[in-house]
């Protein structure tokens, strides 16, 4: 039985359907369609990667576009740790970076992106600089995979002894700076580094060829420009955290 609403009732209603119309609209766009992802790698795999749960230490050129790759790859639970803000030095090379954030946390501006790109994600943001004191904040829960971008060099030995100690896979950015060849970045293990003065300085500290054996790192074979500055392109970092994806990506298919 057709049931027809008075006019007056209507009237009223209307906005209520306008909007639930409007939401709907909404809804279906703001949904990331990875079917274009899924079709290279199949179904089983993007559930795989909406289920990761992934720690980032440092977003600045090679954390940055990893977190930028990983979420329009399908991850949803990403743990953001940095304790810095944006300066203008950062404009160059950093994506979550524009000329209205300046001085904003890099933590929550990547909250708000993320959250633009896939709204589905669960991010938990550590705004704090990490040391030796405080990095028990990294290990408070179980991560498939944690990234090392960060640049202080203390905590990259101590999250490689104590990935390796607990069985975690980890990957950890060498250099980036003063180089310019973005066709010389690699995906390799930290023994078979070279030309890196980072990796070299870190190698000397850890010496156990066990533990640079199994450490996953992404550095560049290209011999540092000399320079006074730590100077950057805006496409030899991004590659870094490219590179990153991409073998988190390959691990988790197989391939």
């Amino acid at each position: 039985m057709l049931c027809v609403l008075p006019p007056r009732v209507m009237r009223d209603l209307l906005p209520i359907f306008t909007l639930g119309f409007l939401f709907a609209i909404i809804f279906s766009v703001i949904i990331m369609d990875l079917n274009r992802l899924e079709s290279l790698i199949g179904k089983e795999n993007i559930d795989k990667l909406n289920k990761l749960n992934i720690l980032i230490i440092g977003l600045g050129g090679v954390g940055g576009y990893t977190v930028e790759s990983l979420i329009r790859s399908g991850v949803e639970n990403i743990t953001l740790v940095d304790g810095d803000t944006i300066k203008p030095s950062n404009l160059n090379r950093q994506i979550v970076t524009n000329t209205t954030n300046l001085n904003e946390l890099k933590t929550k501006e990547w909250e708000k992106r993320i959250k633009l790109i896939n709204p589905n994600c669960n991010i938990k943001l550590i705004s704090e600089m990490i040391d030796e004191k405080n990095i028990d904040l990294l290990f408070q829960e179980k991560y498939d995979y944690i990234i090392d971008a960060c640049d202080t060099v203390k905590v990259k030995i101590e999250l490689i002894k104590r990935c390796y100690s607990n069985n975690i896979k980890l990957i950890s950015s060498m250099g980036m700076a003063n180089k310019m060849d973005s066709s010389m970045i690699k995906i390799s293990t930290l023994d078979k580094t070279d030309t890196d003065p980072l990796a070299k300085k870190i190698r000397s500290i850890i010496k156990d060829k066990n533990i640079m054996k199994k450490t996953t790192v992404v550095y560049s074979n290209e011999a540092p420009i000399k320079n006074d500055i730590l100077g950057s392109t805006s496409y030899v970092p991004a590659i870094g955290g490219l590179y990153i994806t991409n073998y988190i990506i390959k691990d988790v298919t197989n391939k």
